[in-house]
């Protein structure tokens, strides 16, 4: 049960529901990532409180029930392994590269939960109301101690000072950190708040601070520039990113590009479909990028376009195109190709 990931779910009327406050404070944790084991310091709820509420709150219909466990499969005997191996897709073919051996939890796009938007509400609430008309540096003392939901009203309080009370508060989560890296604006806030290498390595909260108008270009930096190539991408061209940002990712992208390996070269090339390459004019690639790029059999016109447009395209890749079938078919590719400045004189005359 420790294993379990509860999973909210998005259709269910909760403001219907008869939620107990308890029930309601940890449906808002739930971000569909979390394993019940962590649940405990993120709530400040005993472990078997925890497994109690989640109990109910399956029973009110707001969150799906625990999987059962699958049976185990018998072993496969040899002529199965054979015939399975068979099936595998031949070397040198076009299929996109894996992003990563196992992508991390909570990188993918995770979609907003109407339980915590509606807290979010009544927290920003209660602070308007309640905390903000108090002296500032009474509320610096007092976030050192609250508890929720008056910690994560806090969370929304504008002065960095204020944040970093909270920081220091010993009931701070990761569902205190998100909030503060989407609704703090306060460059100095955000840096005290990534000053903690466990909120700063959360999927959740780096998601929202990209999508912070005030993030400051270091602190992406520092955060992002040793990332994967293909993180990089996703951030420079997420419209849901402030341009100032998607710029700063773009930069980055390219310095990254310069020092990656080879193969994640080659992984972001072939799983943009070449669309990367707009965004990498006047950088080139060493040798053994070329040779994995011409190890492979292209059949997407989209790829070949792109790197038909790509001015430090290899002249060995340029050939390599020219001799595929998706190319002999379609006289245009075999046009754009021919007309690369450095496609070889012979592939020029009669490719």
């Amino acid at each position: 049960m420790n294993d379990w990931t509860p999973k909210p779910i998005p259709s269910a009327a909760v403001a219907k529901l008869p939620l107990t406050p308890e029930e309601g404070f940890l449906l808002s944790r739930l971000d569909g990532f979390t394993s019940v084991r962590h649940l405990p310091a993120l709530t400040g709820f005993p472990p078997e409180r925890v497994q109690a509420i989640l109990a109910r709150l399956v029973e009110h219909g707001a969150v799906l029930p625990a999987p059962t466990p699958a049976p185990v499969p018998p072993p496969a005997t040899p002529a199965a392994r054979t015939g399975a191996a068979s099936e595998e897709p031949q070397a040198g073919s076009e299929e996109p590269l894996p992003l990563e051996e196992e992508e991390p939890a909570g990188e993918a796009e995770e979609p907003e939960d109407a339980t915590v938007e509606a807290a979010a509400g009544n927290w920003r609430q209660l602070f308007e109301r309640q905390l903000h008309p108090l002296p500032e540096d009474q509320r610096a003392s007092r976030a050192r101690s609250a508890e929720d939901p008056e910690l994560s009203a806090f969370c929304f309080d504008p002065v960095p000072a204020v944040i970093k009370s909270v920081l220091e508060n010993t009931r701070v989560g990761l569902g205190h950190a998100r909030l503060i890296a989407r609704h703090h604006h306060n460059p100095v806030g955000l840096e005290a708040l990534c000053g903690r290498a466990s909120f700063a390595s959360d999927a959740g909260v780096r998601r929202w601070l990209v999508r912070n108008p005030q993030l400051p270009v270091s602190l992406f930096r520092r955060l992002w520039g040793g990332r994967r190539l293909m993180e990089q991408y996703k951030v420079a061209m997420d419209r849901d990113v402030p341009e100032g940002t998607r710029r700063t990712a773009r930069e980055v992208m390219r310095t990254r590009f310069n020092t990656a390996p080879a193969e994640e070269r080659v992984e972001l090339i072939l799983n943009t479909e070449g669309r990367v390459l707009a965004s990498l004019v006047g950088l080139a690639v060493d040798g053994k990028t070329a040779a994995l790029l011409c190890g492979r059999t292209y059949r997407s016109p989209m790829l070949i376009q792109n790197i038909a447009r790509w001015s430090a395209a290899p002249p060995t890749l340029i050939v390599h195109l020219l001799k595929q079938e998706a190319v002999r078919r379609q006289p245009m590719l075999r046009q754009l190709l021919q007309r690369h400045p450095n496609a070889p004189a012979d592939a020029k005359r009669g490719g």
